[in-house]
């Protein structure tokens, strides 16, 4: 799939999985790359943006045996910013795969 395609739906991937529960980067990482094929660092540039736009805050909490880990978790303008976003893209989704299908039926 085109990179650009990816890109434009992996901040309400990120959104989706910290309206679950808090996460840190890594695990972020790990949660999305099962599902969807993705570089290394290619989520700490959107954390880092979501944060910038209101929509994460962060805190550190300390693990057994190694450093603090940064948490991220979703503000209210996070949640509703999700919610949002997420019907919308639903919507549009349903749109693409209506015409995907129609497609292939008018074919033959």
């Amino acid at each position: 799939m085109n990179a650009q395609t990816k890109k434009g739906v992996l901040e309400l991937c990120v959104l989706s999985l910290l309206q679950k529960r808090d996460c840190y980067g890594y695990e972020i990482s790990q949660q999305l790359s099962k599902r969807i094929d993705i570089a290394g660092g290619t989520i700490y540039p959107i954390l880092r943006k979501l944060k910038n736009d209101g929509l994460l805050t962060t805190y550190l909490q300390e693990e057994s045996g190694g450093p603090p880990r940064k948490y991220y978790a979703l503000t209210s303008l996070g949640r509703e910013t999700y919610c949002r976003e997420r019907a919308e893209y639903l919507d549009f989704a349903r749109t693409v795969l209506a015409m995907l299908e129609d497609e292939n039926d008018n074919k033959g």
